[in-house]
């Protein structure tokens, strides 16, 4: 296990996401991870600080002195293997990007010379905030790793951004961070796309599909679990990637991912195009919501830059482009058809005609074809299988690619 024997430093601030501690605290413990917690003044409003001695089977410190005593921050900081500040809240955000220290959980912030991670919690209206997106900017800048808010109800009784990660995620994004075996693309980096692309008619209206983005996804979390640097292009879904080497770069429309892939597939020895892209976007796009006066609306519509033809027209020979291809009929001979035409060296193939595979579903029915070789048929399985199923496919190209 990753976390065998790993130092970890919790910092629990004020944040309602505060009850879940006591059980993540458990899951570290349980993976043999040594585990100490501080908490802030306003942490223990929310969470007892005995619970959390209790599962820790340690003392939580929540002040730099207790009076008599004197808890040294420096020597915590350089302890850890890591720290974790997990809920954190945005007024500890604040503090942290600008280096304000008035209690203990800053002060070992400060003195930490170990990675640190940082789980936002709040509510979304305070997470879409311009102030708080700046200091996620600016925290991150300074190496910090930013374990991605989850989408769901908030404390507030909205639903919407600004979740903390559960528990179990938490634990999996410190796990895949410190496991060094079975990196066979360290070093490397990838592109992937997912999720849809909406093409707006008018400021309220737009041209989509049903894509949720989670087998692209989970792609970018198999290539991370490899050791890959992976940019992720996600159009709009409310899906999120929790994994550490992971970039995400949120787009809306067809040419906005275009132009974020054209940029990152310079530097990329592996791309993905999972993302389900528009093919067609209007011709015009109305300023003002189009109101509703005669029985028919004629649109005009004009097609969209095609990114997997684009990537395969300056696909270099020491890259690897893989496509997908979801059809409704002449399945193998459409995905042979864009094989050849867009100059890719693998196309993802799943049919709407299996059950269980398409969008929205957990899992997956895909068949794999290259340039050479017989279709590989994968069976049913979730997203997740599928995901490193591909993955190492990928590995197997490039190693022939590397013989040859």
């Amino acid at each position: 296990m990753s976390l065998q024997g790993k130092k970890i430093v919790l910092a629990v601030t004020g944040s309602i996401a505060a009850y879940k501690t006591p059980h993540f605290v458990r899951l570290l413990v349980k993976a043999g991870a040594h585990v100490r917690v501080l908490v802030t003044d306003a942490a223990a409003q929310f969470v007892s600080p005995l619970s959390l001695a209790t599962v820790s089977k340690h003392p939580v410190l929540a002040n730099v002195n207790d009076g008599a005593t004197w808890n040294n921050h420096v020597e915590m900081g350089l302890w850890a293997d890591a720290m974790i500040i997990a809920p954190c809240s945005a007024n500890t955000l604040g503090k942290l990007a600008n280096g304000l220290c008035d209690n203990l959980v800053c002060a070992v912030y400060l003195s930490a010379r170990c990675p640190v991670f940082i789980a936002p919690a709040m509510d979304e209206d305070m997470w879409l905030h311009p102030s708080v997106q700046a200091n996620i900017s600016k925290v991150r800048s300074f190496g910090n790793n930013i374990i991605p808010v989850a989408h769901g109800e908030l404390a507030s009784g909205l639903v919407g951004d600004g979740r903390m990660a559960e528990p179990e995620d938490m634990v999996t994004h410190l796990s895949v961070f410190f496991s060094e075996a079975g990196k066979p693309l360290k070093g490397m980096n990838a592109l992937v796309t997912a999720g849809p692309t909406y093409e707006r008619l008018d400021p309220v209206r737009f041209i989509g599909n049903f894509s949720t983005g989670k087998m692209g996804i989970a792609i970018a979390e198999a290539l991370a679990n490899k050791g890959a640097q992976v940019t992720l292009v996600l159009g709009p879904t409310h899906e999120h990637a929790i994994y550490p080497g992971i970039n995400t770069i949120s787009v809306e429309s067809a040419q906005e991912m275009y132009e974020a892939c054209i940029t990152a597939f310079d530097s990329a020895q592996i791309a993905v195009l999972a993302a389900a892209v528009a093919d067609y976007r209007p011709k015009e796009q109305a300023k003002e919501k189009i109101k509703k006066k005669e029985n028919e609306l004629t649109l005009e519509l004009a097609k969209t830059t095609d990114i997997l033809a684009g990537l395969g027209k300056i696909k270099k020979p020491w890259q690897t482009l893989v496509g997908f291809a979801l059809e409704t009929t002449d399945e193998l001979e459409n995905a042979r058809k864009k094989l050849k035409e867009k100059n890719a060296d693998m196309i993802a193939l799943n049919s709407l005609n299996d059950a269980g595979a398409g969008f929205g579903h957990e899992t997956n029915k895909i068949t794999l074809l290259t340039q050479e070789g017989a279709p590989i048929a994968l069976p049913l399985q979730s997203k997740k299988d599928a995901a490193t199923a591909i993955v190492d496919h990928i590995l197997e190209l490039q190693h022939a690619q590397k013989i040859s």
